[in-house]
């Protein structure tokens, strides 16, 4: 700052030395034009201090309106529609040029759900397409809404409007985060109602098998806090069992009843147990197949565990499952899906399955499910089965590996002639080579991959004779032979 100048001492001092008062005036003058200066300058320095300040807010403001942004953006990101899907489909041809019979459940221990390798082994066009709606309100509470369509058909032709199976799949909704449930075990629960597939269904995708499946008309809450590390959803399902007939005499179908599944499912840390109980009004009163009476209740049971690593072996993952049922609950992965299990029926089912990398280069997936029950449809009928599977790559470039899988199916069955069925014993195997493209390799779960591949086939004669209206034992399908074909799949 400029110091200010006192006028008194020197005037004082100009006039002992003698200098005129013209000379006097002048410095006055001077001395005025500084102060005015100082003045000036001072004014000038508060008006940028101001304005330094005002900068610093405004720089603040847009600072705190950016981040508020930020976070409305976050917070919305869910919000408005998404769709997702997964499709697969391909050509699946014989060495003569011709399409052929396939599927995971190809096999007679496909009946009861002994599924082997699908790679180079489906000859279906399948998709499964989901629409979600989402939205945030200003509670903070959050709605989802789904609606899914999917379809199936095995013929090549474009229109297949007369084979279809379209079929709406799930409509269901969801809300989650309500404030009026803070604070509580349900602070962060999800409830729903609806058609829908349960969110927590898993599969071993390399035999497009669910290890459980949860499915139908219902409602109930996800993801209740019962414990530090216990988590456990509720629900109770609704199925329609088909229509069956009451007498004997009578060859029309003359009633129907529903299944309803109860279930609690209990999440401790990496471990699983899901309890399910299933009633069937009037189930008693089917007239089945077999001699026995039909369950009209039935209990189920799961234990799994979901590994962080591959069998404690290298890095990976797998996943392991134990299921149990009785009476209705004997159908063990389709949970209250079978109104023919008879009272007495039981089945125990064990699914393994598990990914990690050999070398930097090399990758496996390999599965196993096995089962066996008995007095399901018939007293005294007996299934056994089991199925080993590997898929295996080989990441050669970033777009393209080579696949391979490799599937063995072991079966000892004895329907006691529910549905005119024979006794069989025998195995079935399947080899497959697929050469893969896919717009970046890593991992078993990337899509989409579109792949050529060859499969080798081959079972037990004796297989053939298991029943007249199946796959095998049609011309031209009887094992020991080639199929060819291309397949697209995708899901995101």
């Amino acid at each position: 700052m400029t110091k200010t100048f006192q006028l008194a001492p020197l005037a004082a001092a100009l006039a002992l030395t003698g200098m005129s008062a013209h000379a006097l005036a002048d410095d006055a003058d001077i001395e005025a034009r500084l102060a005015a200066l100082e003045a000036r300058v001072v004014a000038a320095e508060r008006r940028a201090e101001a304005a330094e300040a005002r900068l610093e807010e405004q720089a603040h403001d847009e600072d705190y309106e950016a981040r508020l942004a930020a976070l409305e953006d976050q917070a919305s990101s869910d919000d408005g529609f998404s769709f997702s899907a997964y499709a697969r489909s391909g050509l699946l041809l014989g060495d003569e040029g011709k399409s052929l019979p396939g599927g995971p459940y190809v096999t007679p221990a496909g009946t009861v759900g002994g599924a082997v390798g699908r790679l180079g082994n489906e000859p279906d066009t399948y998709v499964h397409a989901r629409l979600n709606h989402q939205h945030t309100y200003a509670s903070g509470a959050k709605q989802r809404f789904q609606v899914s369509f999917a379809d199936s058909v095995e013929t090549s032709n474009d229109w297949t409007a007369n084979e279809s199976d379209l079929n709406v799949r799930q409509v269901f909704v969801e809300l989650s985060e309500l404030p009026s449930l803070a604070g509580g075990a349900f602070e962060d629960a999800t409830l729903w109602a609806g058609k829908r597939l349960d969110r927590d269904n898993f599969d071993i995708h390399w035999l497009d098998s669910d290890v459980v499946k949860l499915a139908g008309l219902g409602a109930g809450v996800y993801d209740v806090q019962l414990g530090d590390a216990w988590k456990a959803n509720f629900s109770l399902y609704g199925r329609s069992f088909d229509d069956f007939r009451l007498d004997p005499e009578d060859t029309g179908l003359s009633d129907d009843t529903d299944s309803l599944v109860l279930t609690a499912n209990n999440y401790v840390g990496n471990w699983q147990l899901m309890l399910n109980a299933i009633s069937a009004a009037d189930n008693d009163q089917r007239l089945t197949d077999g001699a026995g009476t039909a369950a009209d209740r039935g209990l189920h049971a799961m234990l799994a565990y979901k590994g962080d690593s591959f069998f404690g072996l290298a890095d990976g993952g797998f996943r392991a499952a134990l299921l149990h049922g009785q009476g209705l609950g004997a159908e063990v992965k389709q949970i209250g899906a079978n109104g023919e299990l008879l009272d007495d029926a039981q089945a125990t089912r064990l699914a393994i399955q598990g990914t990690t990398y050999l070398t930097p280069d090399w990758r496996i997936a390999p599965a196993l499910l096995a089962e066996v029950s008995e007095d399901r449809f018939v007293e005294g009928d007996d299934y056994r089965w089991a199925s080993l599977n590997a898929r295996i790559a080989n990441e050669l470039t970033e777009n393209f590996e080579m696949q391979y899988e490799a599937s063995y199916q072991a079966m000892d069955l004895d329907p006691q002639g529910y549905k005119g069925r024979r006794a069989v014993e025998g195995n079935f195997a399947k080899f497959t080579i697929a050469p893969t493209f896919k717009p970046q390799v890593g991992g078993f779960w990337q899509r989409p991959e579109l792949r050529a591949f060859a499969s080798y086939i081959s079972w037990d004669d004796e297989l053939n004779d298991f029943a007249a209206d199946d796959a095998f034992g049609q011309d031209g399908y009887t094992g020991g032979q080639w199929s060819f074909g291309v397949q697209a799949e995708t899901w995101f």
